[in-house]
Order: structure tokens, then sequence, then C-alpha cells
């Protein structure tokens, strides 16, 4: 398809690296950007989309803010990662056509903007899924590798000045069945790492289709009937009406003892009123947990003090690379809406992942 000669007006709706808007308009020279620095609330770490919280705008900036998010054709970021402000550019801005948002979950701030169908039909999201990939894989990967190696233990022992009279055996991945449920960006990225480490890798999958590096495809139906099989579940789905509890009482009680959970997911996906008996008999034997169903954790969950759990407070995604990881994604996505062609990471409207 020869590319067309049509340009699009991008607002900048968060703080973003300089160095990744040139990149973005070198990628697609048909980007017209409106980036204005200090209109945004400043990241505090790379990645922090959010934003300094602390952070106020003047009524100048205000208003030029918000002349901004109404006027653009399409946003990088939803604005101050905001669902209520969401609905409120999307209705006062009838010639915005796409926002992408820098979250890879992305797809639960836009359903919780309540947008009407029509204005879901008007105006295309999409998600910054995948780009965090190889980061929550090698999070999925040191989770394992810290049940396997009993990470607590070592740390325990290390702490009192302890040597055991007698060595203790590990596991060893070569050794181990690891079922992956959910074999998306995220999953697939966990996969290949497993298979190098001469893992036998299970996946979920409704299809059934083949997948490179899984030896066995599971339906999701069907968790429970095989969980007794496999030597640790790693958890990668993100948070929908589906995939709410998935991994519940079922599932925990049908595990073999000692065997490992990793969630570099969404918290839903766990049902913790569940994993905590399961941990406390010992069926969970050791839970890295890198996101909770209510964050942050309340202080009061026994989660935080149990000994075999590993508390990541949602920050296994976070990379040096993240932003021009997503600006890459956004200039590819631009081309393709520009050209007349299909997003990568579309929302689906129906079930908003």
């Amino acid at each position: 398809m020869t590319p067309t000669t049509q340009r699009l007006r991008v607002g900048i709706a968060v703080d973003l690296p300089a160095a990744d808007l040139e990149l973005m308009r070198e990628l697609e020279p048909r980007l017209d950007f409106v980036y204005e620095p200090e209109l945004y609330r400043p990241q505090r770490w790379q990645g922090d989309w959010e934003g300094d919280p602390t952070f106020t705008r003047t009524p100048e900036q205000a208003e030029r803010y918000h002349q901004i998010i109404t006027s653009s054709q399409a946003l990088f970021g939803i604005p101050d990662v905001n669902p209520e402000l969401l609905q409120k550019t999307v209705r006062e801005n009838p010639d915005l056509r796409w926002v992408h948002t820098t979250a890879a979950g992305g797809g639960s701030q836009v359903k919780a903007a309540a947008l009407t169908a029509d204005e879901l039909e008007r105006v295309t999201f999409s998600t910054s899924a995948g780009v965090h990939g190889s980061t929550l894989a090698e999070f999925a990967l040191f989770g394992v590798l810290a049940g396997a190696k009993n990470l607590r233990k070592l740390e325990a022992d290390q702490a009192n000045k302890y040597w055991p009279s007698e060595r203790w055996r590990m596991r060893h991945l070569d050794e181990m069945t690891i079922l992956v449920v959910g074999l998306g960006g995220i999953g697939t990225a966990v996969v290949e790492r497993f298979n190098a480490c001469g893992s036998t890798v299970w996946g979920t999958s409704r299809s059934g289709k083949p997948v490179a590096g899984v030896d066995r495809l599971i339906d999701p139906s069907q968790l429970a009937e095989v969980a007794g099989q496999v030597d640790a579940i790693v958890a990668t789905l993100p948070g929908t009406k589906s995939t709410e509890g998935l991994l519940g009482a079922d599932v925990f009680e049908a595990v073999q003892e000692g065997t490992i959970l990793v969630n570099v997911g969404r918290g839903t996906v766990v049902d913790e009123s569940a994993l905590i008996p399961a941990l406390e008999a010992g069926r969970i034997g050791f839970a890295a947990l890198d996101v909770v169903a209510q964050e942050p954790l309340d202080p009061k969950s026994v989660l935080w003090e149990h000994p075999n759990v590993l508390i990541s407070p949602h920050t296994a995604a976070l990379s040096n690379q993240e932003t021009t990881r997503i600006a890459r994604l956004f200039a590819h996505n631009a081309t393709c809406l520009l050209d007349g062609q299909g997003l990568r990471n579309k929302v689906d409207i129906v079930e908003f992942y």
C-alpha cells in the first residue's frame, strides 16, 4: 500500500523524554506533535507515567493542557493517566481518532472511563502490551528460580550466620515442568526463557493452535485437571472479567506439594483468599508476586510476612528502555493508522484488554 501524505496532530499527554519524541519524528515524519514539557507531571523514575502527584499546573498551564488534549487527533498517553479525564477529553474532542495508553493493561483504564458504545467506536484505543515482555519474563524466571533454590532459606540462614550440618537439595529447571497461563506477548517471552533452561513448558490456549516452544497446550477450563502435574505456574494474563479468579481454589487444591507460583500479569487473576490457605498447607511452596489484587498491598495482608512469599511492588516491568520501546510502538501504530492498516494491541472494547 502506498503511504498517504495525510498528517496527524498528536498531543503528548504525559511526561516523555525529548529523545523519544525525536525518535518518533524520525520513524514517522507525518506526525505533528504538540509537546510542552512544562505542562506534564514530571516522571519520578523511568516509566513513571502517572508522574509526581504533588505537581500542580497554574491556571494558564491547565488551560493550555486542556487545549492540547481537546484539539489533538491522537494522544500519546491517557491525560494524567486519569480515566475520568479521558472520558471528559473524548466528549470534548470530536476530532479525536486514537489514544495510545502507556500501560500494557491500558484496557482497564479505558474501561474505567465508562465511555459509551458510540464513543468506543469513534475513538481507537491501543495499549503498550508486549514492550514489557522481556523484563517480565526475566522476573518470572527469577521467581521460579527463587522457589526452586529456596531463596528464603538461604536468606534466613545467612542472616543468622547459620551453616547447616547437612546440605540440602535444590530443584533444577531442566527437571521441572512449567505451566504458563497466558501465551500472549509476555507469555511467549516466558516460554522462550524456560525453553533455554531446558524446562518442559506447557501453556494455556483457547484456540489449540501450536505455539513454538510449548510442549503441551492446555485449555483454560482444564487448569485444575493439570495443576497437579506441573512444578510451577506462571500467570501472565491481563485483568478481565473472564480471567478474574482464574487461579482459584480448584487449582490450588489440585497442585502438588511445593508448587511454585509466579504472577506477572494482573493481580485479579489470582484468588488470594484461596492462595493463602494453599501457602499455609504447603501446596504452594513459594509465590513470587509482582502484582496483587488491590495495590498497594494492604499492610495487614499476611502475604507481606509469609516466609514463602516474595512481593514485588508492580515494578518488574520497568527498565531503562521502557519509554523508548513504547515510543517505537507508537510510531509503528501511527504509520498503520495513517496508511489504513490495523494497529497492534488494539483494545478489545468488550473484554477491555
